[in-house]
């Protein structure tokens, strides 16, 4: 399946990148390594999907983040236990 830059229109290749979020309390932000990204061969854009970043801010909201450090990989940050199920927080679906 052939990926599409949402920027530029041209192709693009699914890869990983770090990322810097800040956490829901606002108290700091973490790096988040080997996320998976969309980088277009055209204009260089970098990119996660809307999917990808709803995936980490759910998980930042569910899990203990006091338990993350400065650094924290993907996998590793969506395989942290959650305090609740879901986000109950969460209208849009």
């Amino acid at each position: 399946m052939e990926i599409v830059c949402e920027w530029c229109g041209n192709e693009a290749k699914n890869s990983e990148n770090s990322v810097y979020w800040e956490l829901p309390d606002g108290t700091r932000a973490i790096e988040i390594t080997e996320t998976p990204a969309i980088v277009c061969n055209q204009c260089k854009m970098e990119y996660q999907t809307d999917e990808v970043t709803k995936e980490i801010e759910d998980q930042l909201f569910l899990v203990d983040t006091k338990k993350i450090g400065k650094s924290i990989s993907y996998k590793e940050l969506m395989a942290l236990p959650r305090l609740l199920k879901r986000n109950y927080f969460d209208f849009s679906s």
